[in-house]
């Protein structure tokens, strides 16, 4: 896997100060696309055990409220391979710190109906993760009013009550 950024102090991308990774290789090709120069899988740098030290020090003060991916697309398969490692030393380590994932996929269509079944890798990511932004960006309803979300189609779901209820469950703010 290759990334394009690691950020270690990021508000835009879920609540409070975050870490965020922006990986490398995308195939949605979204029209007005904020990253298009991660569409490329190999841009970057690839993603060694110094970028996975770097993200695992930036978690450790107590105001990092946690660890967002976005990209590129952290749910293409090859990414997956380098996301899982991560996730597992960050839940490990930080148990506490909430992790946000920015897909592309549907939640319930492609990710839980598709690659859950053909990936074994995708299925524990999703144990990982506290929420997910999912859906392609749509410039046509491309709205800056919106939270953590670039377009109206965009879902913010909260995965640890949508697993539990077996069903989409939307995330809160309880701010």
């Amino acid at each position: 896997m290759f990334y394009s950024e690691i950020k270690g102090y990021d508000i835009a991308n879920g609540p409070g100060v975050r870490v965020t990774l922006f990986v490398s290789g995308c195939t949605h090709h979204c029209k007005g696309c904020f990253n298009e120069m991660t569409w490329d899988f190999q841009y970057g740098r690839e993603f060694d055990k110094e970028a996975e030290e770097k993200i695992l020090k930036a978690l450790e003060p107590s105001y990092i409220a946690g660890l967002t991916l976005l990209g590129g697309e952290p749910m293409e398969y090859v990414n997956q391979q380098g996301v899982l490692p991560l996730l597992r030393k960050v839940k490990e380590e930080y148990p506490n710190k909430t992790i946000w994932c920015y897909t592309g996929y549907l939640y319930e269509k492609e990710l839980l109906d598709v690659f859950c079944k053909k990936w074994k890798e995708t299925e524990e990511i999703l144990s990982y993760l506290d929420v997910i932004v999912d859906g392609e960006f749509v410039e046509e309803k491309k709205d800056i009013s919106l939270r953590f979300r670039g377009s109206s189609n965009q879902r913010i779901i909260d995965v640890r009550k949508s697993r539990q209820a077996g069903n989409v469950v939307l995330w809160s703010d309880d701010i």
